[in-house]
């Protein structure tokens, strides 16, 4: 009668029998895989981080960009010739200083081309400065006398990067041969408005993206990575935050306050467990586990077909390697964490109805003797 009657009793969260028991875990075509923790999930959940930017752009095999011209670019022609009396040096070359002619400067139009006199219209777009002299001296070759070509990109307007984000001067800005990174754009953007630990970067380039934590970025340099033409980074902040709910000596919404926190720190950030309250044993973390992760954990999920498992991972606080396993677990933005009560509790609340319950019919014999004088 006292545990059929404890479904009855007011609680913070579902009784740790429920969470456990297998008939539970399939409720309302809701399925979650109840996992406890031992070394080896502790050791996959150790392994298990985001593939940063290094990650999901590893296939770009180049480092430093290949810059090349492009549409919209202002563009400088020069040519030379090995003496005068040629094309473009008249006859009376001590006239002139020096053996060659500068074409003005010009905008690469709209089709990818360039004018330049006696050669015509040579394409510049998409080509290396290289490529576009060697254009331009073989149209020349049978008129002009050696001629020799320098072409330079006086401003570079298609090979640009934008920056923006929360940041005083959000900026784009142009790609150079020598090669920019991640964070050398993160620094045109001028000061960071935002506590790094709550920081992230996204770097967009084409129809991919990846998002690292800024500290993350720091730390690890492989992630720091070159940076390809049109390529966008957004920085923004998000505080990260987890859910304590049950027999814990503060229950709420909690913010990290770091760049990572482990299960045993969050934990402790909600103040531990209600001593006269809590059940060690039944200490639950909720999350939406990656299907393969549980599947490296040697979890069957054969039955369910989602990508990603609602996964409910149980740590024994009675023992004390439950507290050194769950240093070593990896908290998640807006994980949930719940402690349920110890059985004594459950009981305690029904013995407490029941005693409730028989004083207040007690009371009501008492009063009907006295009013009605009846023994």
């Amino acid at each position: 009668m006292a545990l059929a009657g404890c479904n009855l009793l007011p609680a913070s969260g579902p009784y740790s029998v429920e969470v456990t028991s297998a008939a539970t875990q399939d409720t309302d075509g809701v399925g979650y895989k109840l996992v406890p923790v031992t070394a080896q999930v502790v050791q996959v959940l150790a392994s298990m981080d985001s593939k940063g930017l290094i990650g999901t752009f590893r296939n770009d095999r180049r480092s430093i960009p290949d810059i090349k011209i492009g549409v919209g670019d202002v563009v400088g022609v020069s040519i030379f010739e090995a003496s005068s009396g040629g094309l473009f040096i008249p006859a009376e070359a001590a006239s002139r200083a020096g053996n060659f002619v500068d074409i003005p400067a010009q905008t690469v139009d709209p089709n990818g081309m360039i004018s330049v006199p006696y050669a015509g219209q040579v394409r510049a777009a998409g080509l290396q400065p290289s490529q576009v002299e060697k254009e331009i001296v073989d149209r020349l070759r049978n008129r002009a006398i050696e001629p020799q070509a320098v072409v330079s990109v006086k401003s570079q307007r298609s090979n640009s990067v934008t920056v923006i984000g929360e940041m005083t001067t959000p900026a784009k800005f142009p790609l150079t041969s020598s090669g920019e990174r991640v964070l050398d754009a993160i620094s045109r953007g001028g000061q960071i408005t935002s506590k790094g630990y709550d920081l992230f970067v996204t770097l967009q380039r084409g129809n991919r993206e990846a998002t690292i934590s800024f500290n993350r970025l720091i730390r690890e340099p492989a992630n720091n990575v070159y940076l390809q033409p049109d390529d966008t980074i957004y920085v923004f902040s998000r505080p990260r935050t987890f859910l304590a709910f049950g027999a814990t000596g503060r229950q709420g919404q909690f913010n990290f306050g770091d760049d990572s926190i482990s299960l045993s720190e969050a934990v402790a950030k909600s103040e531990g467990l209600v001593d006269q309250q809590a059940d060690p044993q039944s200490a639950f973390l909720f999350r939406v586990e990656n299907r393969t992760t549980l599947e490296r954990m040697g979890v069957d999920v054969s039955h369910l077909p989602e990508a990603r498992i609602p996964t409910i991972y149980q740590v024994n606080f009675r023992e004390p390697t439950g507290y050194l396993l769950a240093t070593k677990i990896p908290m998640r933005d807006k994980d949930i964490i719940y402690i349920g009560n110890a059985g004594s509790v459950e009981l305690t609340k029904f013995l407490n109805l029941v005693l409730l319950g028989a004083l207040t019919v007690e009371s009501i014999t008492n009063a009907n003797s006295n009013i009605y004088g009846v023994n």
